[in-house]
């Protein structure tokens, strides 16, 4: 008797989780129905025509003006030359590694593209920066950065504190 109840109540739990059980193709009814909008209002919109007047762009161009004693918005490091060339007062930085190795492949490279690349470390945070021109005077050093922007976007000028 008791194996004859306990069956019947594991039939009747199985027929109750069977029934509550979504059916995929009510899902799949759902998702075509809206596939079917999305697709109606991209029609809709693409045959509406606006038309535009023309616009003429007139091309604005500004030079920079730069001061050449304001060091106020170079980083100020303390750097210890690893090489054995010496760096002056404004350094353009190509690169900065916490690997000596890879700061000396990015110096190799550019000593193979004609820069006098030096790899320098300050001592305070462990860094290695790729000096790839060094300046007295900040004008010179801008003007250099900016033509290393075109192969390294991220160059910038580092002043040397003694």
């Amino acid at each position: 008797m008791k194996k004859s109840l306990m069956m019947g109540v594991a039939l009747v739990a199985a027929l109750a989780f069977v029934s509550c059980k979504s059916s995929e193709s009510s899902y799949k009814k759902a998702y075509e129905k809206a596939k079917a909008q999305e697709m109606a209002q991209t029609v809709t919109t693409t045959t509406d025509q606006v038309e535009t007047a023309p616009v003429t762009v007139t091309p604005v161009v500004t030079t920079p003006t730069t001061t050449v004693a304001n060091t106020a918005n170079d980083r100020q490091e303390r750097l210890n030359v690893m090489n054995g060339g010496t760096l002056k007062a404004f350094n353009v930085v190509c690169g900065s590694f916490s690997n000596v190795d890879n700061a000396n492949n990015l110096r190799n490279t550019l000593v193979a593209k004609g820069y006098s690349a030096q790899v320098a470390q300050n001592p305070e945070t462990g860094m290695y920066r790729v000096v790839a021109t060094s300046f007295d005077d900040r004008a010179a050093a801008i003007s250099s950065r900016d033509q290393l922007r075109g192969t390294y976007p991220d160059a910038w000028i580092l002043y040397r504190t003694y």
